[in-house]
This record gives C-alpha cells, structure tokens and sequence, in this order.
C-alpha cells in the first residue's frame, strides 16, 4: 500500500470519527432537514445524475462487464424517484436514537432501561449500484452515524456526484460534511486500509460480489455485517392456488435478474407439476429464460411439448445467477422442499405458495432463512418494501442484524441505569 494511500483514508477516519460524535448529538429535526434537502436536490439534478452515469455505462460496456453488472450499474430516472422515494420515506420514520425502554425496577431499588445509540462509524464497501450510496447515507444519517462509503471503480463518477449532493444537503441542516465522505480513488489498497481501522471505524458493511466478500472475510479486522449468496427459493405446494403461484413465480424470476432476491430455485410439489409447470414455464421460455431442470422436470415439459431444456447439475443448486436461467427442481412434499432449501440455499429469502395454513405454519416455523415468505415474491425482500425507507444491505447472518438492514440495524443498545443512592450489599 502508497503511502500517499493509508494517510488519505487514516485522514478520512479521523474525520469520520469526529464527525460521528456530532451526528450522535445530531436532532431529529436536523437530520430530517437534510434528508428532505437531498431529496430535493436529487430531483433537481436528475439530469445531471443520468448524465454523468451514463460515463460510468458506457465504460463499463467498453470494458466488457456483462448485462447484469450493467443493469445494477444503470440509474434510470425511475431509479433516481425511488431514490427521492426513499430519502422521504426515511425522513418520516421515527428517529431511534435516545429512546429508551421502560424502566424495570429491581430488588435493589435501582432502575433499569435501555438507550438506542448509533453504532458510530459505519464503512460499507459495494460494487456496481451508485443508488447504494443515496439510501446507506441516508440511513447512517438518521440513524445518527457518519458513514465511509468506498464504492467500485466502475462508479466513481456517479458516486463521487452523489456524494456531493448529500455534503450539500448536511451543510443545509448545519451537519458535518464529513458525516458522509465518498473514498475517491480507485485504488484497491484503500478496501485493504479501511477493513483494518479498528480505531475509526465500528463495523463494514460489504455489499459486492464473492470474490469481494471473500477477500474481507480473511482480511477484515472491522466487525463485518455480511451476506455471501442470495440463492431464493420458492416452493409450490400441492394446495397452492395455481393462478397465483404462476404469476408470483413469474414475478418473482423475471421481474428483475440481476437483484440478489430474485428467485434462483424454484421447487414444485409432484402433485400439481401437471398443473403449473407448462403454463409457467411456457411464461420463462417466451421471456427467454433457460431451464435447468431434473429429471421429473424434464418428463412433464417434455410431456407437454417443451424442448430446449437444460439438465440441471449439482453445481447448478447451489448458483446464484443473477441472470435469466432458472433451475426447477419437482420434489415428493414439503419435507424434501425444506430439506433442499436447507442444503442449497444461502438463508438469504425463501418463500411457499399455499393455501394450507398448517403447510404455510410449518415452512414459516422450520426455514431458517432471514425472509421467509407466504404467497408473495421474493424480490419484495428488500429494505423499501418492508418499509425501512431503504437499506444498508441484506444479512444471512444471526448477529447482529438479519434481513434487511434498516435504522435500527445500525444501532445498539447500552443499559441505563437510575439510582437513588443504592449501594450494593
């Protein structure tokens, strides 16, 4: 690593560090007060916002990057209002920090609750989509921390505007500007720096690819909050409604390839492959997705006309396309449906389609994935649409965020505790 390299981002969390303590103290009114100025400012500078992405585009195209890494890198002007969207959304959720729990008197006589605080410094590292660096500010924001965000190359000048317009919108509410510092350089050496600086930053956030996630599993020293694969399933059962499940399952594939919660498996109960698979998968084929099946699979399609299908390999289970390729798996009941959604998936969002609440109970109950889903897509697995106003990013693990991870995944708690000159016996 430069030398030039480690001061720059040591200079970066030290201003990040100070920053924070101005941000914990930050009101709620501030904080809201810039948030309502960056929505404005993003609308006002939509223009400007798909201009200067357009660069970042057509260099991506030119270096050879594919149709799904394009697509994330795309902002559109849908993209730009829903970031204006979430920016409100924020704005109107209630502002966590400083609550604190009821009090429970003890024993003793002392009292004690517990206070919602930020987290501090929050680093997140993240590949492709420039809309990350509008909703992970935002939510640092609110949530009272100041926030390092180091996107990828193929962003930079999409990123580096971005960032100029959330400073704008601080410096309106009488914030830090460095609340929110964009990592300017493409250098890879800076990711090394950051996910080593314990003493300025609190915990990373990795939004990327395996290769990205790998790397910072093995060199990180940050507390990470992580996850690798966003391999969703859903499984039609044999009581499903078959209008809904074709068009939840077709919603949920082909709505959007390239998100982490767009299905990658779907499994079908034996009982009603007949019924669902051909009207489906017919859907699939016309929207020119490929089919990797199994063997049951293959004989209903086949058995109904269908050609051009892939057998499915055991690599296949576990891949996350991010692209239009679907694999189909026709299994016995429920049992083998879990079993399989145990096995391959990555604990990322899994959903059944049923009308039989002891089914629906029990896949709700045993799934051991962080969205587990009734009746409903599984691209609705996402921080807006459960109403976070954004998110940071999508937790597979336990501790200490999972899902979805909004405000209150960007805080702590420490006790409090009311005395009234007790001492302890």
């Amino acid at each position: 690593m430069s030398l030039n390299i480690q001061e720059m981002m040591q200079d970066i969390g030290k201003r990040a560090r100070s920053a924070s303590q101005a941000m914990a103290r930050a009101s709620a009114e501030q904080k809201n007060q810039a948030l309502l100025h960056i929505a404005k400012l993003v609308r006002q500078k939509a223009a400007e916002i798909q201009k200067v992405n357009l660069q970042d585009v057509e260099r991506a195209k030119a270096n050879g990057q594919d149709a799904a890494f394009v697509d994330r890198l795309t902002m559109t002007p849908k993209t730009i209002e829903t970031m204006a969207l979430g920016l409100e959304q924020i704005f109107s959720l209630d502002d966590p920090i400083g609550k604190i729990s009821t009090f429970q008197k003890q024993a003793s006589g002392i009292e004690i609750g517990q206070m919602r605080v930020p987290l501090g410094v929050i680093g997140i590292i993240y590949e492709s989509r420039p809309n990350v660096t509008i909703d992970a500010a935002a939510l640092c924001l609110k949530s009272g921390n100041a926030v390092i965000l180091r996107g990828g190359s193929e962003a930079i000048d999409s990123n580096t505007l971005l960032a100029q317009i959330i400073q704008e919108g601080l410096a309106a509410a009488n914030l830090p500007k460095d609340a929110v510092q964009v990592v300017t350089t493409i250098d890879r050496s800076a990711v090394g720096e950051m996910i080593t600086m314990t003493q300025y930053i609190d915990v990373i956030v990795p939004r990327g690819g395996k290769s990205l996630i790998a790397r910072l599993m093995a060199e990180a020293r940050v507390p990470m909050i992580k996850h690798l694969d966003g391999i969703c399933h859903t499984y039609i059962d044999a009581d499903a409604d078959i209008a809904m499940a074709v068009k939840v399952c077709d919603n949920a594939k082909t709505q959007r390839y390239s998100p982490c919660n767009a299905m990658e498996t779907l499994l079908v109960n034996k009982e009603v492959a007949q019924k669902v698979l051909p009207t489906l998968c017919k859907i699939y084929q016309d929207k020119g997705v490929e089919l990797r099946v199994d063997d049951l699979t293959r004989k209903t399609l086949e058995s109904n006309g269908f050609q051009n299908l892939v057998d499915a390999t055991e690599e296949d289970w576990h891949t996350e396309y991010l692209a239009p390729i679907l694999s189909i798996k026709t299994v016995a009941n429920i049992d083998e449906a879990m079993s399989h959604i145990e096995r391959y998936g990555s604990k990322h969002t899994d959903a059944i389609i049923t009308n039989n609440k002891a089914q629906a109970d029990r896949f709700l109950r045993e799934v051991d994935s962080a969205s587990v889903m009734v009746n409903a897509s599984t691209r609705f697995a996402d921080g807006f649409e459960y109403g976070l106003g954004a998110e940071i990013g999508i937790s597979n693990d336990k501790l200490h965020a999972r899902g979805p991870v909004g405000l209150e995944g960007l805080t702590s708690l420490k006790y409090i505790v009311m005395g009234h000159g007790e001492i302890r016996s």
